[in-house]
């Protein structure tokens, strides 16, 4: 029974249609923890559901609505956090947009500064998420227009511009400072002259760690700017209160020594690593630039009495017809209307030679007309084109989360309280041990402890690589969608291929026909011309493009049947006819005559598809349909083989064929005449052996198969459905990038790991020394402007062994 603590949550159902579909969905929800009640209200296209309030029962329970093959109506969005300094600032703002009503998913990446959010429309929107993230400092960008965009370049760039006056700032005025603190402590004034020189760096050029500092305690939480504000404002202070008061440490026969120029180095050298970060991090999106970079600002578009007019890319609609001259970049995506050159779509597919294009060819957007120039008709414009899918899939994965990040996250959230915690029982062992110096000597190891903490290495080392990794992908033609595929490639150890379009070229030609007899053969050809063309099989195809220029007739038929995975029946003046396999032909028990068995038997050798042209009882034609299998689908195979993965075919075709082919290419392990909806149960199969499965298809026929594989991988040149469903796309449909492809996902794990290594000992190794550690062992203790330089360094170093990515050669 619901009490008032209950959370009533409104989920938008989409695909259910019928009582049977909602006791389904009814009955999924049960099972969900966390719901108390609920009830799916099949006219209002909703499910209602109480909860207890817990974060993970809207997502729970989205989850199990999609696996059962329904859908819930969900807004995917990323927009720009400003105001994140480190890595527990995204952890920080991650939590409060998970809590908010309504949110499915949610994952912000520190280093691109953005929050991929999936929220359902009727329960929040954009604004109440931005006020939910400006209640804890930070700033959610929510206007999506163009100017928006443009204003948040000019944001970023007067932010590092700031940045850079700042580190200069602080470097010119602490260098004296340091000097005088190690060389000339006995000169009148020395410190008075190092706390007027220390104060700007402080209290000005450090001032926004303060405020951050301020505002995280305001909310309970804390983050690096608070390991910062607190260590540098205890020992400027510290160092004040000596410098105004030293009778108080002489009167116990002590000196009262100054930290003027730790405050000021270690803010130095955190605005120097912030700086470095920065630009660091702009490289790591360097792809999405150069991908951007390929969209022209204006085009030329020819309007109905031939005039010419030039017009900016945005006002470009559907149906306009575009002039492109020689050496223009195309704009939007389309169809020659006219005209003919070659154009260069290696920014897309990764292709090196240029393409022919000429009457009837599609053109993309971003790629590069060669010569000539010709006319096109606009079909794709704006955020439709296939540049702009490009461009959102690669900057979505480079803000997606692997599943490492996800320990990485927990351990940042922790981390800060636990560093201050560390800090202060420094201090006090210290004071209790240290002697006549204890209080001093506790005061630097705590202010060390602080500087050295900061956890921004940890919060970096997962997504630069990732950055790194999917943009260089991207710029080989491998689209990656998100971080958890390109983590888990490099464990595949089994890989499906479907032969069609994957393998071959996908455009099956007819290479030979044989009758049985003479007679009556324009008649019988006009028979089959005729089921063939409403057929979309794309053998089917291959027969119509066969007879398209041999001038045959089409005939009227009485009844059409497609039989799924077998061929296609008709009635045809009072006959039945046949057009099918070889298996087909068997199951209808068809004679076939020794002339065309011997023929068929041959082609099959040569791994050529045979499809027969029967009547109720005799085979009357067999005809020769060749696939050619693509020129890099050998070495791709054996590539694969080579680095220990075990590579399958799938295909629809015969027995004959499928052997033939798999022998060309070396494959071991193949199935012959499967049909669409066993390839997913194939994935499954191999997945109960423990396998890691691959799955690469270019059809629709593929997206079951694909949505079962662990890592699923489309041709680009197929179908939008498996391009939709799989986590990764290959532009070019060119096999020889699937290696590459697996390679990349190696390096960008390495990568990931010796980020995190080198996070977690810098840590591990520079807090107990920071602490004082050694001091009783060999009496060393840590400078905290050492400390300083090495927490700055700490983050340079992960971001910059993140940009190796780029040079690797796949």
């Amino acid at each position: 029974m619901a009490t008032e603590n209950d959370h009533v949550i409104s989920l938008p159902l989409e695909g259910v249609e019928s009582e049977h579909c909602a006791l389904i969905v009814d009955k999924g929800l049960s099972k969900v923890p966390g719901i108390i009640a609920h009830k799916v209200e099949l006219n209002n296209n909703r499910a209602v559901i109480n909860t207890n309030g817990d974060l993970e029962v809207l997502p729970n329970a989205v989850k199990t609505i999609r696996d059962l093959g329904y859908d819930v109506d969900t807004v995917k969005k990323s927009f720009p956090v400003l105001n994140m300094s480190c890595a527990s600032c995204a952890s920080s703002s991650q939590s409060i947009l998970e809590s908010q009503p309504g949110v499915v998913h949610v994952a912000v990446n520190y280093a691109n500064a953005t929050a991929q959010v999936e929220y359902i429309p009727t329960i929040t929107d954009p604004q109440k998420l931005r006020t939910a993230l400006q209640g804890i400092g930070y700033d959610l960008m929510i206007d999506e227009s163009e100017e928006a965009k443009e204003s948040l370049e000019e944001l970023h760039r007067k932010k590092f511009q700031t940045l850079k006056k700042k580190t200069i700032g602080s470097i010119l005025l602490s260098i004296p400072v340091v000097v005088i603190g190690m060389f000339f402590m006995n000169i009148p004034f020395a410190n008075y002259i190092m706390w007027a020189l220390a104060t700007p760096v402080v209290l000005i050029f450090g001032r926004q760690f303060f405020i951050n500092a301020w505002k995280q305690t305001k909310h309970h939480s804390a983050n690096m700017d608070t390991l910062v504000a607190l260590s540098t404002g205890v020992a400027y202070l510290f160092s004040v209160f000596n410098t105004v008061y030293p009778q108080y440490w002489h009167s116990k026969g002590l000196h009262a020594h100054v930290y003027f120029e730790a405050a000021s180095v270690v803010i130095t050298f955190i605005l120097l690593g912030k700086m470095l970060e920065e630009r660091a991090k702009g490289n790591t999106s360097s792809a999405i630039k150069k991908l951007m970079g390929l969209q022209p600002k204006t085009v030329t578009v020819v309007n109905h009495g031939g005039h010419q007019m030039e017009m900016p890319i945005a006002n470009v609609k559907v149906g306009d017809t575009l002039l492109v001259k020689p050496g223009e970049k195309i704009a939007v995506d389309g169809t020659v209307s006219s005209g003919n050159s070659f154009v260069d779509e290696s920014m897309i597919s990764g292709e090196p030679i240029p393409v022919e294009k000429k009457q009837g060819e599609k053109v993309f957007a971003g790629t590069i007309n060669q010569k000539g120039s010709f006319q096109f008709t606009a079909e794709k414009v704006g955020g439709d084109t296939v540049l702009a899918q490009i461009i959102k899939m690669v900057q979505e994965a480079q803000g997606s989360r692997a599943p490492v990040q996800k320990l990485v996250d927990k351990i940042a959230g922790i981390f800060v309280p636990v560093v201050i915690l560390i800090a202060v029982l420094s201090m006090i062992v210290w004071v209790i041990l240290g002697g006549d110096n204890g209080f001093t000597q506790g005061l630097l190891a705590m202010v060390t402890v602080l500087v050295i903490a900061c956890p921004c290495a940890l919060g970096l080392a997962t997504p630069t690589a990732i950055m790194a990794g999917v943009g260089k992908g991207a710029e080989n033609g491998i689209l990656i969608k998100d971080a958890e595929s390109l983590e888990l490639a490099k464990k595949v150890n089994a890989i499906i291929l479907d032969k069609t379009g994957t393998i071959t070229e996908g455009k099956p030609v007819v290479t030979d026909i044989i009758w049985k007899a003479e007679a009556g053969v324009p008649e019988l050809t006009s028979l089959l011309y005729t089921i063939e063309s409403q057929s979309e099989h794309p053998l089917a195809e291959a027969v119509t493009h066969y007879f398209k220029d041999k001038n045959v007739q089409k005939v009227a038929l009485d009844h059409f049947e497609s039989i799924t995975g077998a061929g296609i029946s008709v009635m045809y003046n009072g006959n039945s006819y046949y057009v099918g396999s070889y298996k087909m032909m068997q199951e209808k028990r068809m004679h076939i005559a020794p002339k065309l068995q011997i023929k068929a038997d041959e082609w099959l050798r040569e791994a050529k598809t045979v499809i027969f042209l029967a009547d109720h009882t005799t085979a009357l034609a067999a005809i020769a349909i060749a696939d050619k299998v693509k020129e890099t689908s050998v070495n791709a195979v054996k590539s694969l083989q080579q680095s220990g993965i075990e590579v399958y075919m799938l295909t629809g075709d015969n027995e004959a064929t499928a052997k033939a082919i798999a022998a060309q290419l070396g494959i071991k392990h193949y199935k012959a005449e499967v049909l669409p909806a066993h390839k997913a149960d194939f994935v499954k199969e191999l997945q109960q052996q423990g396998k890691v499965v691959a799955m690469v298809g270019d059809g629709i026929n593929d997206s079951n198969a694909l949505a079962q594989a662990d890592v699923s991988i489309a041709m680009g040149r197929g179908s939008d459905i498996a391009m939709d469903v799989a986590k990764m796309t290959i532009i070019s449909s060119d096999l020889a990038k699937i290696p590459q492809a697996i390679q990349l996902s190696k390096y960008t794990v390495t990568a990931i790991r010796q980020n995190l290594f080198w996070a977690f000992i810098y840590n591990l190794i520079g807090i107990p020394i920071a602490a004082g550690i050694l001091f009783p062992i060999n009496g060393f203790l840590l400078n905290p402007m050492i400390a300083g330089a090495a927490m700055a360094l700490s983050s340079v170093s992960v971001v910059s062994n993140s940009l190796r990515l780029r040079s690797k050669h796949l």
